[in-house]
């Protein structure tokens, strides 16, 4: 999952925080935030493993994999925060970005300095939001390829996306109840 489904699927402003902060920080460190926090982290990676095993996930990669190889998961969830985001209603969407945004920012100091840098581009466009735009999600494609080592910046994974975006609406529509009911799961554990 990407940047908007990993937000879109806590239960508390500090789960917001260790979501993001996952990405961001060596193993080692995981347990150096606070309980709450550790919880987004714990949850973060209980999605991504969830996600990795899913039939409709391995079917959803085939889509990409001719392209662009093993980076196909990658590709995978950020065309998933696409439909996830298409999902909601529109106030709903820009709510929950504005919310996100102001949740991080209350948190900044335990934010690494790199994902700060991100985060100041990722508020000023909006990211969140912009997820909804066939060029937003094109915009987030190119940032999976500028980063891919081994990956060609102009290989065409956005056409890939739009020639795709039926069968990738039905994988995502198989799976997203599925990995809903698994971060709920997970969060109970927490509560217990």
């Amino acid at each position: 999952m990407n940047f908007l489904a990993h937000s879109y699927l806590t239960f508390t402003d500090e789960q917001i925080v260790g979501q993001f902060l996952e990405d961001f920080i060596r193993n080692r460190d995981r347990f150096t935030f606070p309980e709450k926090i550790g919880e987004g982290i714990t949850l973060h990676r209980a999605i991504d493993t969830f996600t990795d095993a899913h039939p409709e996930i391995h079917e959803a990669k085939k889509i990409f994999s001719p392209l662009v190889r093993l980076y196909s998961g990658a590709f995978v969830d950020v065309a998933f925060d696409y439909f996830l985001a298409n999902s909601l209603p529109d106030k709903a969407l820009l709510n929950h970005s504005q919310r996100v945004y102001r949740v991080l920012r209350n948190h900044e100091k335990f934010l690494p300095e790199n994902f700060l840098r991100m985060l100041d581009r990722m508020e000023k466009d909006n990211w969140l939001y912009h997820y909804r735009e066939d060029w937003g999600i094109k915009f987030s494609l190119q940032n999976v390829l500028n980063k891919a080592k081994y990956l060609e910046k102009d290989t065409a994974v956005f056409e890939v996306f739009l020639h795709n975006k039926p069968q990738l609406q039905k994988h995502f529509d198989q799976f997203f109840p599925d990995v809903m009911k698994e971060a709920e799961k997970v969060n109970a554990g927490f509560i217990n």
